[in-house]
């Protein structure tokens, strides 16, 4: 068996070198639709990765409170990231009141998002997101401070901090510390200009380096009188106080909303779950798409193989009359399919992370090497090989020996 083997890889060497071109030609359409499939998944991978390792910076320690359920459908999960959903949060001031009153829990922030047109002078940068929050968002997020202080606790109402595109585009310049800008004719003094993180992609889904933060009484303003909160970020004092937390807090927000579980307190990877989740959907309509390319390749492997076939049909009589059962023929078309589906895999999946690592230089995520991207890109090419080229194998071997050998090309 092991010598059959053997003998079929070279004869599926000695049929790709003879028609090099054509191989090269068939094995190309595979390697297009690995190379599309593997570049999706890579760039997922990065993005989906992004959130994961910003909670993982922040220690452990942080939980955050959304409305809404973990359960929801994708199509909700959507909702829950647009403004629009927090006109509707089920957060309340009353809540932020009982999670800061909990035991062990170090700093609060909640967050309130909008967007309006921001002023200054004769500049003007619309749709800009407003975060709306108080000190301790520095404490329970990654961003830092470039320059001045984040919020004034004794002038907060007036104050705001900028992000260092933000203030770029609005100011000309990231050295806006004193600077006033106008939100819906309420001025503002910038006492604080943030570090550019180019990662418009967080667990808070606001791009801090295009957004302006003001504090919570400001934001209530902007708001036509009304606190609708998106989330809440708290940090414990310790790690090990954490799940203490979440039990304490999950049957006091309970109480507060009349025994209905219209929130969510996600800690870990529950935090990074609702963005994966999107990335994860847009793959998959993504790799849906590529994997059309994946089947023209396929198709063209079968189309090869029948030719093939056709073109060597008096050796497979040969063979036949020499012993050569059915199974050895199956096998030997079999494996000349695969190899070139094989080929064409290895060659797609280098090309793929190639491609993926130079758009991720485009990009503000990197793309990832994980095993799991490997497996699928080697069983797409061993499933595409066999799939495609067991029609020509097993007609080829239903040929009839004497009318084979009678066959002249």
């Amino acid at each position: 068996m092991r010598f059959l083997f053997i003998n079929h890889l070279q004869n599926a060497r000695q049929s790709i070198r003879a028609n090099r071109m054509r191989s090269f030609l068939t094995m190309l359409g595979i390697t297009i639709g690995v190379a599309s499939i593997t570049t999706i998944l890579a760039l997922s991978a990065g993005a989906n990765q992004i959130v994961s390792s910003q909670v993982d910076a922040l220690g452990g320690n942080i939980a955050v409170v959304r409305p809404g359920t973990l359960s929801e459908s994708l199509e909700e999960e959507i909702s829950n990231l647009t403004s629009a959903q927090f006109a509707s949060s089920s957060l309340t001031k009353y809540d932020l009141k009982t999670i800061r009153e909990t035991p062990h829990v170090e700093a609060v922030a909640p967050l309130m998002v909008l967007k309006s047109t921001i002023q200054s002078g004769d500049r003007a940068v619309v749709n800009t997101p407003i975060g709306t929050t108080t000190q301790d968002l520095e404490a329970v997020s990654t961003i830092e401070l470039a320059e001045g202080e984040f919020l004034d606790p004794t002038l907060s109402h007036q104050t705001a901090v900028m992000g260092a595109q933000l203030a770029i585009e609005l100011l000309g310049t990231d050295q806006a510390i004193g600077r006033t800008v106008k939100v819906k004719d309420q001025s503002f003094t910038v006492v604080g200009v943030l570090k550019r993180t180019n990662n418009p992609i967080n667990y808070n889904n606001v791009d801090f380096d295009t957004a302006l933060i003001v504090s919570t009484d400001s934001g209530e303003v902007l708001n036509q009188g009304v606190m609708s909160i998106q989330q809440i970020n708290l940090k414990a004092d310790s790690v090990t106080h954490l799940n203490e937390i979440m039990i304490s807090l999950n049957k006091a927000l309970l109480k507060n909303h009349y025994g209905q579980p219209d929130f969510s307190i996600l800690t870990g990877e529950q935090i990074a779950q609702p963005t994966g989740r999107i990335f994860t959907a847009i793959a998959g309509v993504s790799v849906a798409i590529a994997a059309i390319s994946l089947l023209v390749g396929g198709v063209g492997i079968m189309n090869i193989m029948l030719v093939n076939v056709a073109e060597r049909t008096r050796e497979i009589g040969i063979r036949k009359a020499l012993g050569a059962t059915n199974s050895d023929i199956v096998y030997q078309f079999l494996i000349e399919s695969l190899v070139l589906s094989i080929f064409g895999g290895i060659f797609g999946y280098l090309l793929g992370y190639g491609l993926a690592f130079s758009l991720s230089m485009l990009l503000t995520f990197d793309a990832v090497f994980t095993w799991e991207i490997v497996g699928i890109a080697a069983g797409l090419s061993v499933v595409t090989g066999v799939l495609f080229g067991l029609y020509p194998a097993l007609r080829a071997a239903r040929k009839d020996p004497i009318a084979a050998l009678r066959h002249y090309n």
